[in-house]
């Protein structure tokens, strides 16, 4: 199939009708005026570079890649896919340092868990925060996120038998934050799910979803890793488990920008990729029950993260976490937070990552909550060091107020 042929099918930006829609839903329009927007970056000069690359803008490395475009959009266009993927046909400049250490997050986690304390301890000091924004144009004003000394696989490993014992089982894709900075989600997951009757397993093996890597030039290390991956789900499907997940960007990653963005063929696992809180939601439809602590009592703000919007999956967690008692729930306005991932930890983006979350911040602090909830972990990071309220994943809280001993 000719270039040509397959862009106009694979992302049908000649469906777009120039009604700019994605452009007033943008959060980088609205605070980066060196951002040509939505429209014109994606199906607009998408003609004009398959023409001549000649047309390639570095002004592209603006978009987030937040998707909230591709759900604005009334013809379903592509729009951030053809961002992404002329980033990646076109952008021929190798990733600097920088960006090959924010996207290593599973050689990073590798490093730094052996020496967690002090590795948290450097990342935190004012002096380590100074020289890496003037070596590596990292923010000083960025808060990075701790590691922690024992890896969720490695608890995993020391539960199998247990996890074995449950008559229905399925699989875990962790992701490398649940492995490396805070394997207790992962642990809340299995609590929820074995409640549920449900046991627990890991895939075979596991590598980081890409995500970061697609985002920062390296689209190859991306699908070296997908493939990985594939496989490896591949053989959980096959033996008939769903395959769960507890980060938004992950699960997004794994089902659509495989794909789109890496040309890996998902077709036969895509529908048995799930957010742990969508498999919840239908288990309990279905007739399981979770008992509660009668003591639970909390006043939470939801925040759906724009790849969970993508999804359209945002309802799951926010029902889960009204069938829970003690809860008062308030849906937070949609809004993005501005961090996307790593493009919040580099110096030139900063700014625009705290202008965009501005508006969610301050909501979060005219309600006041106890927490904030969401599915994504660099959103949870963007919340809590701008408004200093503990974001909690969905899955943890619900874990947090289950009565595991009622009957």
């Amino acid at each position: 199939m000719k270039i040509q042929e397959y862009t106009q099918s694979k992302y049908n930006f000649e469906e777009c009708m120039k009604c700019t829609v994605c452009t007033a839903y943008c959060p980088v329009m609205q605070v980066n005026p060196l951002f040509p927007g939505p429209k014109q970056c994606g199906p607009d000069e998408e003609r004009l570079r398959l023409k001549d690359p000649y047309f390639f803008n570095e002004a592209l490395k603006f978009c987030m890649n937040c998707k909230r475009c591709e759900v604005a959009c009334p013809s379903g266009v592509h729009v951030a896919d053809l961002i992404q993927a002329a980033r990646i046909k076109y952008d021929h400049k190798p990733p600097k340092v920088r960006d090959r250490i924010l996207a290593s997050t599973d050689l990073m986690g590798k490093l730094a868990r052996p020496v967690a304390p002090l590795a948290n301890l450097a990342t935190g000091m004012g002096i380590t925060k100074t020289v890496l924004d003037a070596t590596l144009k990292i923010d000083h004003r960025r808060t990075f996120p701790k590691y922690s000394g024992r890896s969720f696989e490695g608890w995993m490993g020391r539960h199998r038998k247990e996890q074995a014992a449950y008559e229905e089982q399925a699989a875990y894709f962790h992701g490398c934050y649940v492995n490396y900075n805070y394997p207790q989600l992962g642990k809340d997951l299995v609590k929820v799910l074995n409640a549920l009757g449900v046991g627990v397993q890991l895939l075979d093996r596991e590598k980081c979803c890409g995500v970061a890597m697609i985002v920062n030039g390296m689209s190859a290390g991306a699908a070296k890793n997908a493939a990985v991956n594939i496989e490896s789900i591949q053989k959980a499907v096959d033996k008939g488990l769903k395959v769960l997940t507890t980060s938004s960007t992950c699960t997004l990653t794994l089902r659509d920008e495989y794909p789109e963005l890496l040309n890996m063929d998902n077709t036969a696992v895509r529908e048995e990729i799930l957010l742990a809180s969508r498999f919840i939601f239908e288990k309990i439809e279905g007739g399981a029950t979770l008992h509660f602590r009668p003591d639970f009592h909390k006043r939470i703000a939801y925040h759906v993260p724009c790849h969970m919007e993508k999804l359209g999956w945002g309802i799951f967690s926010e029902r889960i976490l009204r069938m829970i008692p003690g809860v008062e729930l308030t849906l937070l306005d949609s809004a993005c937070c501005g961090i996307a991932g790593t493009y919040g930890f580099k110096k030139e983006n900063y700014k625009t990552s705290q202008d965009i979350g501005t508006a969610l911040f301050e909501q979060i602090r005219d309600i006041d909550p106890d927490m904030v909830a969401c599915d994504c972990e660099t959103c949870k990071w963007q919340i809590e060091m701008s408004t200093a309220y503990p974001v909690q994943n969905p899955i943890s809280i619900l874990a947090d107020a289950l009565d595991i001993d009622a009957k």
